[in-house]
């Protein structure tokens, strides 16, 4: 297989993928790609050249064909892949670079080595901003094609940001893995800024994350992305508490059962996620029932409860503006 590989084709440009695009112009690669819709005339001043179909793709680039997916997970992927098996040829190479589950890249893998076609899984992490300046990718499959794609990979990655991470499958499962840890750490950090909000009298939330940002232990691009949207939206009140997710972590918290491998701190980001959508709080409502049936507790807020709840421990905690016992 000849090297290096210097014209790269694209399908999906969205966010990722124009990116991207732009990212392997920059670095002087000739880059075609298709899409439901036309893209950004400043791509294409810059030398993309837009194919109007799959085939029309294949046209555009040299062999061995480089084609890597940024389209959503699941049927849209073997969709195009399909596509892709009756238009390329023996030895061409296609990447996915989604957040499509590794089972199903090993399926595709097998599939499309039935017709001498390379697939590699390529998770990609940095969202659009990395796509741009410098991406960070875990690759699965097999070493001849990934040799292949590597150096043009490595252009594109931040310094230190590519791993050849195994066989089939592993790509996406370590970007699945990085999926779950991104969601503990967000969990945490979330927790953590409401602590601060709740404390006795009024912190400097922003300066305190700022802080945080400069030589200590929990430094980090989210705690960086933490103090910068709490600045610009004012703080927390203006910003909706309903998280949604495309589910990706779910495959993982199902995966470690499978594996009997316990994640509990990442099982629970996922609940807490879930329960952020519970407008009505029913299992709240189920659990009010049952306390006032064993127990006669009231139902709804009660000044009394409430004030057992803050003065029925001695001594520790000091609340709001109170004093150590």
């Amino acid at each position: 297989m000849p090297l290096p590989i210097r014209n790269l084709g694209i399908v999906g440009l969205g966010k990722m993928g124009a990116d991207l695009a732009k990212n392997a112009l920059a670095h002087g690669f000739a880059v075609a790609g298709t899409d439901t819709h036309d893209v950004a005339p400043d791509l294409k001043q810059a030398g993309f050249k837009f194919a109007a179909d799959l085939k029309q793709l294949a046209a555009l680039l040299p062999r061995p064909r480089f084609v890597l997916l940024y389209v959503p997970a699941g049927p849209p992927v073997d969709g195009v892949l399909a596509q892709l098996a009756s238009i390329l040829e023996p030895g061409d190479i296609v990447a996915d670079g989604g957040n499509s589950y590794w089972g199903d890249s090993i399926r595709r893998h097998a599939r499309l080595k039935e017709k001498q076609i390379h697939f590699i899984d390529a998770g990609t992490s940095g969202g659009p901003g990395g796509a741009l300046e410098g991406a960070c990718f875990m690759l699965g499959g097999e070493a001849e094609p990934v040799a292949a794609v590597e150096p043009i990979l490595r252009k594109l990655a931040v310094e230190g940001g590519y791993v050849h991470a195994g066989g089939p499958g592993a790509g996406h499962f370590t970007k699945l893995v990085h999926n779950g840890i991104e969601f503990a750490m967000l969990q945490a950090i979330g927790e953590g800024v409401d602590l601060l909000e709740q404390y006795r009298e009024k912190l400097p939330v922003a300066d305190v994350l700022s802080c945080w940002r400069h030589g200590s232990v929990i430094r980090s691009w989210l705690v960086d992305l933490m103090e910068k949207m709490y600045r610009e939206r004012g703080g927390l009140a203006g910003t909706p508490s309903y998280i949604d997710d495309t589910g990706e972590v779910n495959w993982l918290v199902d995966d470690a059962l499978h594996m009997e491998v316990a994640i509990p701190v990442i099982t629970q980001s996922v609940i807490q996620l879930i329960a952020s959508r519970d407008a009505t709080h029913n299992a709240a409502r189920a659990i009010d029932q049952m306390r006032h049936g064993f127990g006669g507790h009231p139902y709804g807020k009660d000044a009394g409860v409430a004030h057992e709840r803050h003065t029925g421990r001695i001594g520790g905690f000091v609340g709001n503006g109170g004093d150590a016992s």
